[in-house]
């Protein structure tokens, strides 16, 4: 019977909210209480929705924008750990919804499977992450003047941390054009192919082999394993979700990044679109601020409506608006102008903004219909 009563109310409230009424009503309830609970969530549900006409982005943008005002602008430090730190406040609101390509700082929170969440094994299973470059295995660098060469005595201590050899590390570095490798034990001599090499060149050259990529995941620059709950968890310093999503030992349906852009580009619009809004709501509770979601998720679909994601800027959203004056009202007004006249677009006048600035009843509220009336003399008649 309870089935039943469910049909009769299903075409009145969503999916979602019937599914989580089945899994909250107990079985054993009476049929006439789940019809009240059914009838006063219908009621609820009516009273939320938005009446037509509705300035939903005005609302949204006052319900953002207000707290935004009172956002610190601050960074978040880890203590103790070097080059760990997190955008905060309002540069960070800033990067997510003007859709930044290069962030301030990147960083990817990485859950693992068992063993490695319980804390076994867990520093050097970060360590293997963390992006290893020529120069944080190498005790000295060397120039040898007389013969034109480089000495890297390598460090045996990291060698072993990261459980790779001096054969491991030849192999990387001879990746690099015209130059020569020798091993013995562990110190590396590079010299250039090139017999009359300047000595200038060599110097170089010592710079540009302590960036060679030796092991690790590329951009991993920072690796901090933390407890968080029950598990453990690695935070990291740079980003690289393609690479991590593929080793074993990740959690791969936990683990994320706070790049928004690399997230459409590996997992889709739709990951994207709700990494927004997580990412807003992350900067506003830690503000202790309150801002309904709702109006999160309206600038978060405005974003990625059209299958791409689209920054709240000049270039992404403003950029895509098929009013002229709306455009032209934001940013570079005479460069949208002369473009629209050139190609001889046409305004419908669609939106508010281009009806206020020609003093016209914009579209929404009392402005959306257009009621067609009767003289009261001609009624008489």
């Amino acid at each position: 019977m309870h089935d039943e009563i469910m049909k009769e109310y299903e075409n009145q409230l969503p999916d979602k909210v019937m599914e989580e009424i089945k899994n909250s009503v107990p079985n054993s309830i009476s049929q006439a209480k789940l019809r009240k609970i059914l009838e006063l969530t219908v009621q609820e549900y009516d009273l939320m929705k938005i009446d037509a006409g509705e300035a939903v982005g005005l609302l949204s943008a006052e319900s953002i924008g207000e707290p935004g005002t009172q956002m610190t602008l601050n960074t978040f430090h880890f203590a103790g750990v070097a080059e760990m730190n997190v955008t905060t406040g309002l540069p960070r609101i800033i990067e997510i919804l003007d859709c930044t390509k290069s962030l301030a700082t990147p960083m990817m929170e990485i859950h693992l499977e068992s063993p490695y969440n319980k804390g076994k094994e867990i520093k050097e299973f970060a360590e293997s992450i963390k992006e290893t470059r020529l120069k944080h295995i190498a005790a000295e660098f060397s120039v040898n003047v007389a013969k034109a060469a480089i000495d890297v005595t390598l460090s045996q201590e990291k060698l072993q941390a990261l459980r790779i050899n001096a054969t491991a590390v030849v192999k990387a570095v001879e990746v690099v054009r015209g130059i020569q490798v020798k091993a013995d034990g562990n110190v590396l001599t590079i010299k250039p192919k090139s017999k009359e090499e300047a000595i200038n060149e060599v110097f170089k050259l010592k710079d540009k082999l302590k960036e060679i990529f030796i092991c690790g995941v590329k951009g991993i620059t920072q690796v901090l394993p933390i407890k968080k709950g029950d598990e453990y968890i690695i935070v990291t310093a740079g980003t690289n979700l393609k690479e991590i999503l593929v080793m074993d030992g990740i959690d791969k349906e936990k683990t994320i990044s706070n790049d928004i852009a690399e997230i459409g580009t590996v997992l889709g619009i739709e990951a994207a679109r709700q990494a927004i809004i997580n990412e807003v709501i992350k900067v506003i509770d830690a503000q202790g601020l309150n801002v309904d979601v709702r109006h999160i998720m309206l600038v978060s679909d405005t974003m990625c409506s059209s299958g791409t994601i689209k920054g709240l800027t000049r270039y992404g959203i403003v950029n895509e608006k098929s009013s002229v004056l709306a455009r032209a009202s934001f940013e570079t007004p005479l460069k949208h102008i002369v473009e629209a006249a050139i190609s001889g677009e046409t305004d419908k006048l669609n939106s508010v903004v281009e009806n206020v600035m020609l003093n016209q009843p914009v579209p929404i509220g009392t402005g959306l219909p257009g009621l067609v009336t009767k003289p009261q003399g001609k009624i008489k008649e």
